[in-house]
């Protein structure tokens, strides 16, 4: 295990504030005692989710930027890789403002960290009921216990339970070097280094998807190895309808001729940018 100096906590948005409100209020009670700061990515959300921000900025002591691009359609990896030179932290966890963590996120995610490696979590889907019970009665679910969601697995209100279950952090973890399947970007912890060196995400994968795989693909040709925080760090995927998948085909022939290829950095990433 390698302790990062400064964790940043990249959170993309877009246009859901109460959900945004969820996931901050879940980071500001973290239960670890190391230093970090949230990176908000926001792919082109309207004044609500900028207002929202800077009230809770005055409600915490945790360092918030609010990284804004101009909505022209799902930029998700623009975003982030403008989050990520903005970021201070050498060690960077991705979560998504629709994906509540638990308040050991950050702590586990550390116990699981390892230089030349990014740690990939899982998620629990919430129903539809669930979700709108839980943001309007702002429910506290990074707190809650094994028995409660157990309770809510009873009811149906999310899909599953195992991924709550904790394995010890020393369980064997590492994934073969080809394992770039079921990386999600929504619960994902890697050092800025390594994403510095493969130039960061491609911002060639627009629209909705795959996005996330095409980078892990690249971190394990650069040597970065795989390792898994199922059944150790899950994080709870608040419901919303399904995101516009037109351009799912044009991204899954993109990864597919990155899958044939030896390319390890992006063509359209961080170096566009001013390092």
């Amino acid at each position: 295990m390698s302790i990062p100096t400064k964790i940043s906590v990249i959170v993309t948005t877009y246009n859901w504030p109460y959900a945004l409100q969820a996931v901050l209020c879940a980071l500001a009670e973290q239960k670890s005692s190391h230093l970090f700061e949230i990176v908000v990515a926001d792919d082109g959300s309207s004044e609500e989710t900028a207002k929202l921000i800077r009230g809770f900025k005055k409600r915490t002591t945790i360092p918030i930027l609010h990284i804004w691009q101009p909505d022209e359609g799902f930029r998700v990896a623009a975003i982030r890789n403008k989050a990520i030179l903005a970021a201070e932290g050498d060690y960077i966890l991705f979560l998504d403002g629709d994906c509540i963590p638990r308040e050991n996120f950050i702590e586990r995610h550390l116990q699981l960290a390892e230089l030349k490696t990014f740690v990939v979590g899982n998620r629990v889907l919430l129903n539809r009921e669930f979700t709108v019970t839980v943001l309007s009665e702002t429910l506290p679910l990074h707190q809650w216990s094994l028995w409660r969601w157990c309770v809510a697995r009873l009811y149906g209100h999310c899909n599953r339970i195992f991924p709550i279950l904790s394995l010890p952090a020393g369980w064997p973890r590492l994934k073969s070097n080809t394992h770039w399947q079921g990386a999600k970007g929504c619960n994902l912890g890697v050092w800025k280094a390594d994403l510095l060196q493969v130039n960061g995400w491609e911002e060639n994968f627009t629209g909705w998807g795959y996005e996330d795989s095409d980078l892990v693909i690249r971190l394990l040709r650069s040597k970065v190895r795989h390792k898994s925080a199922r059944f150790y760090i899950p994080v709870f995927h608040l419901w919303h309808p399904e995101n516009d998948r037109t351009k799912e085909r044009d991204n899954w022939l993109l990864l597919k001729n990155r899958q044939k290829s030896m390319q390890l950095c992006a063509e359209k990433g961080l170096n566009q940018y001013e390092l």
